[in-house]
C-alpha cells in the first residue's frame, strides 16, 4: 500500500508629475521612460517621482489592483535611497513582497522582517526560523543603501534590541582564513550558540576534533567547517538529518543566536532590573530563577528591556535618507493593535507568578510611532487618513478591471465577459497563473475558446515582447488596467474566483516530523510516560542543568524502575517519543540496563517481519491481477477541480495527483491517504469519486459513524450540486 501525505471602456491616459514636468509612460523594455508631455498636473502613471527631502509628505491615489506594487517597484529601481513600506497587516506585507519582487527588472534587494507571530505577552517564544530571518535583516540594514523593506504596522511598533548588540555580535568566517578553535567556541557561546553533540537546528554548534558543525542564524542550512591546523580548509553545507556534506561555500555570516544578549553581564542586568521593576514579586518565582540558572523560559522575548540598558526600534536601524510609504489604513491598524496590547495587558497583569512589563516598555504607542515618522519623507497611498485631506494628491489613472470571471458549469465554461474585454482592448494582455500546473489548465481552457496566449517566464519578457496575449506564473492576486502603455494584467483569481493562497515567508522544513517524536519540551508533563529509542519506557521528571566537561548543559531527566535516572541532553530530544501504547496511567516502566526493552523491540521486529511477508504476498497477488484503467480527460474534471473553493496545499495536491495516477493505471489500486482532521482528505476522495462516476462507475464511501455519514453526505451534495450525479446516504437510521 502506497501512502500519500497529504464593454471595455479605455481608462484615461496615464501620466505623472515629476520635477515640475509631466512624464508620459513609454512602451519599452523599461516600461517607464522619461519623455516629457503636456497634461493635467494631478494625473500620474505608475512611475512616480523620487521622494528624497526629509519631513515632506506626498499622496498617491487611485492605485487599483496591483498598480501600487508596480509603482513601488519602479520607484525602488529609480531611487538611490532606501524605502520602508508599512502595511496594515502581515498578509498585505506578504503581497507587496511577492509582487514587488515580480515586477523588478534589477537586483534591488527586497528585505523581510517577519512578525514574531505571537500575541502580546504570550508565554510562547517565536520559532527559531523567524528569529533567524529577523536577525539576518537587522544585520543587513545598516549596510544597505538602496532597496526596500516591507513590514506590518504591528511589527514596526515593537521595541527591539539595540543596534550595538546585533552588529557587535556579527562576524564572518572565510575559507582560507585563520580560526582559533577555543576562541571561536568562546565567541559562539558568548553570542548565544549552544554546544551540542550533534547539530539539528539554528543556534547550535558541535566540535569534533578539527571539524566544527554550525547552524548559523539567518541561514537556511548548517555548515561543516574543516580545519587544517588553524586554517579553514573548507566550508560545506550539510544535511542535519543524514549528516552528509553537500555543497562547498567560500564564507558564512554568523549572526547572534538571539535578539537580546544572554551573557553573564546580561543576566546580571536582568536580575537587577527585575528586582527594581517588580519590587513586590518573590524572586523565587520561576521567571527569575530560570534566567538566573541560564534557562530561557517561553515568552522571554517580552522581557527584553530587562536585559539591556535601553531598547531601540526599527527606525534606529534604517538609513537616514529612508522614505516611508504608508499604505491604506495603517493608522487604523495601529490603533487597533494598541487596543489589543492594552487588553492583553489587563488580562495578564494580575498574575503575580509571572509579572509583565507595561505596554510602553515593549511597544511604541501610535502617537510616538507616527511622531517618529515625521522625521522622514513620507508617501501616503490611496487616501489613507493622513493623505485624504491633501490639496494636490498624485492621481494614478488606473482603474479596476471589470468582472471577467469564467462562469463554470458541467457542460461549458462561459468566457463572454473575457472575450468582450479583449476585443475592446487595444493593448497587450498578460494572464497570470498561481502555479505551473494552473497555468497549463488555464491555457487549455482559454485555447478552447480561441484565446491563445504565449507562455513567458518573467515580467521583463512581457515588456519586451510584441505578442498581444501572454501568460506566465507569478504570485499576483489582483490585476491591472491602464491605457498608456496599454497594458492589462488578468490573474487566475479574477478568472476562477477567490482562492485561499498558501504563500508564506518561511519555507517548509526539510525534516519530516514523526508522529510520536517530541518536538518541544512544552509537550511534556512531569510524570508523563515517554519512550527513549535505546532504553525504553520511563517517566519524564523535568529539566536539570549539569556541568559536564566544563560545559554547562541542560538535560531531560527520565526516571526508570528502581528509581534509576537517565539524563538526556536537550539537543537529543529527537531520541524521545511519546508513549502511544494505551492509557498513560497503565504504561509499563522499564529497567535501565535490563533486556526488557530489547526483547520488546525484538518481538515487534518479528511481528513487523511477519506483517511484511503477508503484505508482500498480498501485493504480489494484487500485481498479478488486471485492474480497471480509468480515463481522465476533457473539460469536466478540470471544471470540477477549479470549483474547489480553496487553494490546494502542496501535500494535498500531491495526494490528489497520486490517487488519480493510480486510477489511470491498469494495476489494482491500493493507497492510503494520511492527514489530520481538516487537512483536506475529503477533497481527495471527491476527486477520485468524480473520476469514477465519469467512467460510469458507482462509488461507495465507508465511514465509521452515522454522524460522519450524514456530514459526508451533505459535503458531497454541496460539492456535486452542479453535476448530474445521484448521491444517497445509507445508515442504521
Amino acid at each position: 500500500m502506497q501512502p500519500s501525505h497529504i464593454s471595455s471602456r479605455q481608462p484615461p491616459s496615464v501620466l505623472y508629475w515629476y520635477n515640475d514636468v509631466i512624464i508620459n509612460l513609454n512602451k519599452s523594455s523599461h516600461i517607464f521612460m522619461d519623455s516629457v508631455a503636456t497634461a493635467d498636473k494631478n494625473h500620474s502613471p505608475l512611475s512616480p517621482p523620487s521622494v528624497s527631502s526629509h519631513q515632506t509628505a506626498h499622496y498617491w491615489t487611485q492605485l487599483n489592483g496591483c498598480a501600487d506594487s508596480l509603482a513601488f517597484a519602479s520607484t525602488i529601481e529609480k531611487s538611490e535611497s532606501f524605502q520602508l513600506i508599512v502595511t496594515a497587516d502581515t498578509p498585505s506585507a506578504l503581497r507587496y513582497e511577492h509582487e514587488i519582487g515580480f515586477f523588478q527588472t534589477n537586483s534591488t534587494p527586497v528585505l523581510h522582517f517577519p512578525d514574531w507571530e505571537t500575541l502580546p505577552y504570550d508565554v510562547f517564544s517565536p520559532l527559531p526560523e523567524i528569529i533567524s530571518e529577523r536577525l539576518r535583516t537587522l544585520s543587513r540594514l545598516p549596510q544597505v543603501r538602496k532597496g526596500v523593506l516591507v513590514v506590518s504596522i504591528a511589527t514596526l511598533m515593537h521595541r527591539i534590541s539595540p543596534r550595538q548588540h546585533i552588529l557587535a555580535s556579527t562576524f564572518v568566517l572565510e575559507r582560507g582564513g585563520r580560526l582559533d578553535l577555543d576562541e571561536t567556541r568562546s565567541n559562539l557561546e558568548h553570542v548565544g550558540y549552544q554546544c551540542v553533540p550533534q547539530v539539528y537546528q539554528h543556534g547550535e554548534f558541535a566540535v569534533r576534533g578539527s571539524i566544527i558543525d554550525l547552524f548559523p542564524m539567518g541561514n537556511s542550512a548548517p555548515y561543516r567547517i574543516e580545519l587544517f591546523d588553524d586554517e579553514i580548509e573548507s566550508i560545506r553545507t550539510f544535511d542535519p538529518e543524514s549528516q552528509r556534506s553537500l555543497e562547498k561555500v567560500d564564507n558564512i555570516n554568523l549572526f547572534p543566536a538571539r535578539e537580546f544578549p544572554f551573557t553573564d553581564e546580561a543576566i546580571k542586568q536582568y536580575r537587577q532590573a527585575f528586582r527594581n521593576y517588580f519590587p513586590n514579586t518573590d524572586t523565587r518565582c520561576s521567571l527569575y530563577q530560570d534566567v538566573t540558572q541560564g534557562i530561557l523560559p517561553g515568552g522571554i522575548e517580552y522581557y527584553l528591556p530587562l536585559f539591556v540598558e535601553k531598547t531601540d526600534t526599527l527606525f534606529d536601524y534604517l538609513p537616514k535618507d529612508t522614505t516611508l510609504v504608508l499604505t491604506e489604513e495603517v493608522q487604523r491598524a495601529a490603533r487597533e493593535f494598541q487596543q489589543e496590547i492594552e487588553s492583553r495587558f489587563e488580562q495578564r497583569r494580575h498574575d503575580t507568578s509571572r509579572p509583565i512589563l507595561a505596554p510602553e516598555d515593549l511597544y511604541l504607542s501610535p502617537e510616538k510611532l507616527f511622531g517618529r515618522m515625521e522625521n522622514y519623507a513620507r508617501v501616503y497611498i490611496n487616501g489613507s487618513e493622513a493623505g485624504s485631506a491633501a490639496d494636490s494628491p498624485l492621481v494614478f489613472s488606473t482603474q479596476p478591471l471589470p468582472d471577467l470571471s469564467l462562469q463554470s458549469g458541467p457542460n461549458q465554461v462561459a468566457t463572454e465577459a473575457l472575450e468582450s474585454f479583449l476585443n475592446g482592448f487595444s493593448g497587450k494582455t498578460l494572464f497570470v497563473a498561481e502555479t505551473a500546473g494552473h497555468r497549463e489548465m488555464l491555457l487549455e481552457t482559454l485555447r478552447r475558446h480561441e484565446i491563445k496566449p504565449v507562455t513567458l517566464n518573467q515580467w521583463s519578457d512581457f515588456l519586451s515582447t510584441d505578442e498581444v496575449l501572454s501568460i506566465l506564473v507569478a504570485p499576483i492576486d489582483h490585476g491591472l488596467w491602464m491605457a498608456n502603455p496599454a497594458i492589462a494584467i488578468i490573474t487566475e483569481t479574477q478568472l476562477t474566483g477567490e482562492r485561499a493562497q498558501q504563500r508564506r515567508r518561511r519555507r517548509r522544513s526539510s525534516a519530516q516530523d514523526l508522529e510520536n517524536i517530541v518536538a518541544n519540551l512544552s509537550e511534556l508533563q512531569i510524570g508523563a510516560p515517554v519512550v527513549h529509542r535505546d532504553h525504553g519506557i520511563g517517566r519524564y521528571a523535568g529539566l536539570n542543568r549539569l556541568t559536564v566537561g566544563a560545559v554547562d548543559t541542560e538535560f531531560l531527566t527520565l526516571e526508570y524502575a528502581n528509581n534509576d535516572k537517565l539524563y538526556v541532553p536537550v539537543a537529543s530530544l529527537h531520541l524521545i517519543g511519546r508513549y502511544s501504547g494505551g492509557d498513560p496511567d497503565l504504561a509499563p516502566i522499564h529497567r535501565l540496563g535490563g533486556d526488557q526493552w530489547q526483547k520488546a523491540k525484538k518481538r515487534a521486529m518479528e511481528k513487523a517481519r511477519d506483517v511484511a511477508v503477508e503484505l508482500l504476498d498480498s501485493h504480489a497477488n494484487r500485481a498479478a491481477r488486471q485492474g480497471f484503467s480509468f480515463e481522465v480527460g476533457g473539460d469536466e474534471y478540470e471544471t470540477f477541480a477549479l470549483a474547489f473553493p480553496f487553494e490546494e496545499t502542496p501535500d494535498q495536491q500531491t495526494a490528489i495527483d497520486q490517487v488519480v495516477e493510480d486510477m489511470l493505471s491498469d494495476k489494482a489500486m491500493d493507497r492510503v491517504v494520511c492527514g489530520d482532521v481538516g487537512f483536506g482528505k475529503t477533497e481527495v476522495a471527491m476527486r477520485a469519486a468524480f473520476v469514477a462516476v465519469e467512467n460510469n462507475k458507482q462509488v461507495a464511501i465507508l465511514v465509521p459513524t452515522t454522524l460522519l455519514a450524514q456530514q459526508h453526505f451533505q459535503s458531497f451534495i454541496d460539492r456535486f450540486v452542479d453535476w448530474p450525479v445521484r448521491i444517497e446516504v445509507l445508515s442504521r437510521f
